[in-house]
């Protein structure tokens, strides 16, 4: 079964991903030598064809769900032969089926089962009468079940009812039928919704689900898992829905597939309590099943999408920033970090109430600015930011010579940070409620750095990322850390061992390792030095390498992305230049005359080579885009402070499939729906948006009392009192807009609550 399989996968793999069988074939065989997806990426060009880190993690994915159906394909292949069942016909289908749904399918008649009511029927000698009234339709069932009556079979209608029973399982195991009445289903059925009697008050946060009906085929991913989390709370009903005339139409299919003729009642009987009784109950779990697995699927998608944009935004850079996370009564908490990010003062200051000591605090702050020559305030958006911002405004206009800048940032996730067991170890002698002001200013430096040191779920860019598969969502949320990582690379002499652990290669017990040996034994001077370090040999050695950057070393390549394994192409082509090789790093037009095909290996193809090219004119260059902070207004600090029509700067916080979330100042982040995010028809949010933007934005609706802030980011929003002079922009519903049908369409409702099942 093997042989047949294992092609299969490949040749799946390459449909899916878009490329050749030879490339996924070397993919999936690099991955089982245990190479990364880094690695694989940077550095095997030529055997990927050029596959990018979203691909070969669609591969991975990929692969590991076709391995499990190859795997359960044999064990059902073993089963059935075990029961001397299995034919030619039979093993072609099986090493088909493209998912696991199928093979069960496939599987279903030749499943051991409890003892059903067919089966008693079968053994009480009745699938004569089957045979009998299929191949004579036009014959009274009736008269022909006479004969079959029996000790066991006391009656014409008990023998009617064996017969129904018989034939509604062979309909129900039969795989084509079950194939194509899901098919017709997917293409036809409804969500259907209904608040459940007596809860509309617990249910009140749904309530857009209360009388709720639309297309299962096109339900965007918020609103199924929106409608599967209040169905699991017990709010409301769930149901897949389907018109009479469709639930009229699966069952002529069903009775055209297992070759039965309405027109005999029993036959009609038998094909309906098929449809009732077995294949629409499995038919709406597999279609909530399938909703939920594409929901997931969809949230997991844009979660990671908006880590990665979080991860690889800009940089403020190695300058010396104060943290300050804001507090009322509990004071403001401020941290100063030195360039390198090394905590250097804390303090608590109280401005506010009940303290108000406004002029104690500015004093204090005023201090630290001044001796540790702070370039960068950096102020947590939370409770408080804004009042805390006008503080560190007052504070800047009192300070002599070079004035720091101030910038909100997100303190998502910080608290969870402070009291996690990792910054207990980094600063075991700070108070918790300190530590927070402390990642504030880090996560400015280099968010990268720091927010790898909080559990992803917990930094707050998910879309119901409580509702979906945690197992699937922590190895996306992993991969999409690794990939941001490695995608920058690390400074090994600097970087903390949490940074390290997302290397390549590495992990949580090498890179504690790498740390412990540079504390012992100081920086290191090459990359070789690597090797010394206890159990980093050289096959993590050879993953980890080029992610792994060394400035200043005995090396000038090792400060670059070029693996050591093409240090030998890198020096050719840096002696075709007849220079030398830290010259030529430090003057990008010093290539400007070779070719890259001219350096071309056996063992180094063209896109290696433009790699190192480009790394040449520009080594160890950061992917990540220039620093820049959003101007918030110092006319707004609250909701209250928003009026209509007002044009303001904000920063995105959070990207979901229906708009985007965006930080204006005021405590609570607007969201511009996905109609609003362009003049232009958009059918992605990602087109248009990413986590970290900074993006201009004009209020078109609050509401303060729900603490809903609507904006838009169309040339000529359409609003109460805009102005009508202006030209309109074309739009079009998009997807993530509710259809028609669900505004209260009572006689659409009616017709499908007499069909659900």
């Amino acid at each position: 079964m093997q042989k047949i399989v294992e092609p299969l996968i490949i040749r799946r793999l390459a449909q899916e991903i878009g490329c050749q069988e030879g490339q996924v074939r070397s993919v999936v065989e690099l991955m089982q030598e245990g190479a990364t997806i880094p690695f694989i990426a940077r550095y095997r060009k030529e055997v990927t064809g050029g596959l990018d880190d979203i691909q070969l993690r669609k591969l991975d994915e990929r692969f590991s769900y076709l391995s499990e159906l190859s795997d359960r394909c044999q064990q059902i292949v073993k089963l059935v032969e075990g029961q001397g069942k299995m034919t030619s016909v039979l093993l072609a289908k099986l090493a088909a089926a493209a998912t696991k749904t199928e093979l069960e399918d496939l599987y279903a008649p030749y499943k051991v089962k409890t003892k059903t009511r067919a089966q008693t029927a079968i053994e009480n000698g009745l699938e004569p009468l089957v045979d009998q009234v299929i191949a004579s339709p036009n014959m009274s069932a009736e008269e022909l079940a006479v004969a079959f009556v029996t000790d066991k079979v006391p009656t014409v209608a008990d023998a009617i009812a064996g017969a129904r029973d018989i034939i509604a399982e062979r309909i129900a195991d039969n795989a084509d039928t079950a194939r194509k009445v899901r098919e017709k289903s997917r293409a036809k059925a409804k969500v259907a919704t209904r608040v459940v009697e007596g809860k509309e008050k617990e249910a009140e946060k749904y309530a857009a689900y209360f009388d709720h009906i639309e297309s299962w085929s096109t339900i965007p991913s918020h609103r199924a898992l929106a409608i599967l989390r209040a169905s699991k709370q017990g709010l409301i009903t769930l149901d897949m829905a389907q018109t009479e005339q469709d639930v009229t139409d699966i069952k002529v299919g069903m009775a055209a597939d297992n070759k039965l003729s309405l027109v005999n009642p029993l036959l009609s009987k038998a094909v309906d309590w098929a449809w009732r009784v077995k294949l629409s109950n499995r038919i709406h779990t597999d279609l909530v099943s399938e909703m939920r697995e594409r929901a997931e699927k969809s949230a997991i998608e844009v979660f990671v999408r908006n880590l990665k944009d979080l991860l690889l935004a800009a940089p403020a850079g190695p300058k010396v920033t104060m943290g300050l996370d804001p507090g009322i009564r509990t004071g403001v908490k401020v941290a100063v970090v030195d360039k390198t990010g090394k905590l250097v003062e804390t303090a608590t200051v109280y401005p506010f109430q009940p303290h108000n000591d406004i002029s104690g605090a500015i004093m204090k702050l005023r201090r630290m600015v001044e001796t540790h020559k702070v370039e960068l305030i950096a102020i947590g958006n939370g409770t408080a930011s804004r009042e805390t911002d006008k503080l560190a405004a007052e504070l800047i206009a009192r300070v002599d010579g070079k004035k720091p800048s101030r910038i909100i940032v997100s303190e998502a996730g910080a608290s969870v940070y402070s009291a996690s067991e990792l910054a207990s170890k980094e600063m075991p002698n700070i108070d918790v409620s300190l530590r927070g002001a402390v990642s504030i200013a880090r996560r400015l430096q280099d968010p990268l750095a720091e927010l790898v040191k909080i559990e992803p779920k917990a930094i707050g860019v998910g879309q119901y990322q409580h509702d979906v598969d945690e197992m699937k969502l922590a190895r996306a949320l992993e991969g999409a850390v690794e990939d941001a990582v490695n995608a920058v690379g690390v400074d090994v002499n600097t970087a903390s061992a949490p940074l390290l652990s997302h290397i390549a290669g590495l992990g949580p017990a090498l890179a504690q390792a790498i740390v412990e040996y540079r504390d012992a034994n100081g920086a290191f001077s090459s990359r070789k030095d690597l090797l010394k370090v206890p159990r980093l040999g050289e096959k993590a050695f050879k993953q980890c390498a080029g992610f792994l950057r060394i400035l200043n070393g005995n090396e000038p390549l090792d400060a670059s992305a070029v693996h050591p394994e093409a240090y030998e192409v890198a020096r050719n082509i840096v002696k075709a230049c007849g220079r030398d090789l830290r010259s030529v790093m430090s003057d990008p037009k010093a290539l400007g005359k070779l070719k890259p095909e001219t350096f071309v290996t056996s063992e180094f193809g063209l896109p290696t080579v433009r790699d190192i090219f480009e790394e040449l004119k520009k080594p160890g260059r950061d992917p990540r885009p220039e620093f820049k902070a959003a101007k918030l207004s110092d006319a707004v600090h609250e909701i209250t402070d928003l009026k209509v029509g007002m044009k303001l700067e904000g920063t995105v916080t959070n990207v979901a499939a229906f708009g985007a979330f965006v930080d204006i100042g005021v405590h609570q982040d607007g969201l511009v729906h996905v109609s609003q995010l362009s003049d232009r028809f958009v059918k992605d949010t990602s087109e248009i948006v990413s986590t970290g933007k900074i993006v201009s934005v004009t209020v078109i609706s609050v509401d303060v009392k729900a603490k809903k802030i609507g904006l838009s980011m169309k040339s000529h929003p359409d609003y109460p009192g805009a102005d009508k002079s202006a030209p309109k922009t074309q739009t079009r519903t998009t997807s993530a807009s509710p259809p028609k049908e669900n505004k209260g369409n009572t006689a659409f409702a009616d017709a499908f609550k007499r069909a659900l099942r």
